[in-house]
């Protein structure tokens, strides 16, 4: 099994690799660079969005609001950026020293990952702080709902699923199945939206609010009212992820036991006179969660970081997802390869841990066996 590991271990740092250049390289042929972004401010095109504090040629300007360079008439510099003809070209080379484009595109890629492997994430472009600090101040929101959606989901799937096997082709199942097929062809960000019309002071009901995950006076609460208030705000983001997420792991659990309960060993445990409940859960059981459970931290990492992204843009939610989102708007590049680095390797540390599980679950499975 450490033989295991460790292959497992080494295949990640080309695959992380792979990524990285391949989402670097991407970024390269996006228009609308943080030189860009700042070239826009200066010239009063900006449609709101990041404002920086840029040290410019001749006078240290503050761009957002402060002062408009002048002088030059852009020449060979400013025209491969748009919107740049009329500004100081020297200006221009400071915002591109300043970010980093004064250097060739693969220099920067490994100058880069140098410093991810020191654990150096960078500033942002646009928020004035470290790369790192933002996203663990994030964290606890996109935390809370990706762990609350996935142990709900987890929670009433299987037990549904098993429900379902039991009784395979019944109105029962007949009728579950056509309630969790329409909750998945509905998109939870619509799914979303239909809450806060219905019951989030929209047209209809003023339940639930509308805006974060705790109110103003959180602080000021007792214990028991903190409580009550963090979940007072977290019900409807909590339904609109989760509504979607029954259908894949019920029909699988469904899939799983329905598999199991037909194999030999099942009629033989009949046989001899155990119960149903006795057959379910103390045989079927274990074989036929083995896949399902062990793919538990891959659904917690997927939810997390992914699927929570558009929930936490439409209830305010200032997670992750909101925060990444920002980031992609703004081209703050900084905060968009730190996430993608540290994601991407936490979501293959979480691929590795979900392989374990299976010999945790079943002893039987021997992945050192397996060829190489």
């Amino acid at each position: 099994m450490l033989a295991y590991i460790i292959r497992r271990l080494l295949l990640m740092i080309p695959t992380l690799l792979g990524i990285m250049v391949i989402n670097f390289a991407i970024v390269q042929f996006a228009p609308g660079g943080p030189v860009e972004q700042i070239i826009a401010q200066v010239t009063g095109t900006a449609v709101g969005g990041a404002t920086s504090r840029i040290a410019g040629s001749g006078g240290g300007e503050t761009v957002g609001g402060g002062q408009q360079p002048q002088g030059g008439t852009g020449g060979n510099v400013t025209s491969k950026y748009r919107g740049a003809q009329g500004l100081d070209p020297e200006f221009i080379k400071s915002l591109e020293k300043q970010f980093g484009f004064d250097k060739p595109a693969h220099e920067r890629f490994f100058l880069m990952m140098g410093n991810y492997l020191r654990l150096d994430f960078g500033d942002s472009y646009f928020r004035d702080r470290s790369v790192i600090d933002l996203i663990i101040d994030k964290m606890p929101v996109s935390i809370s709902l990706g762990l609350w959606t996935t142990l709900i989901v987890y929670l009433v799937s299987i037990p549904l699923g098993i429900r379902k096997a039991v009784r395979d082709g019944s109105r029962f199942d007949v009728w579950t199945s056509g309630f969790i097929v329409v909750g998945y062809a509905i998109p939870g960000f619509l799914f979303a939206v239909l809450l806060i019309v219905l019951f989030a002071g929209g047209s209809y009901l003023d339940w639930f609010p509308l805006r974060g995950l705790t109110s103003e006076n959180w602080d000021e609460l007792s214990w028991p009212a903190r409580i009550a208030d963090y979940f007072w705000h977290i019900t409807l983001p909590i339904i609109s992820l989760i509504i979607g997420g029954f259908a894949t792991l019920t029909m699988l659990t469904k899939n799983s036991f329905l598999d199991e309960i037909n194999k030999l060993y099942v009629m033989t445990a009949r046989a001899k006179g155990l119960t149903e409940n006795q057959v379910l859960y103390g045989h079927v059981f274990r074989n036929a969660m083995l896949i399902v459970i062990a793919g538990f931290p891959s659904a917690f990492i997927g939810i997390l970081f992914t699927g929570a992204m558009l929930t936490e843009i439409i209830f305010s939610l200032d997670g992750l997802g909101l925060l990444g989102f920002e980031a992609v708007i703004n081209r703050d590049y900084p905060i968009i390869f730190g996430n993608l680095f540290i994601f991407t390797l936490l979501g293959l540390i979480m691929s590795l841990i979900g392989d374990l599980m299976y010999t945790v679950i079943d002893p039987r499975i021997d992945f050192e066996a397996r060829a190489v």
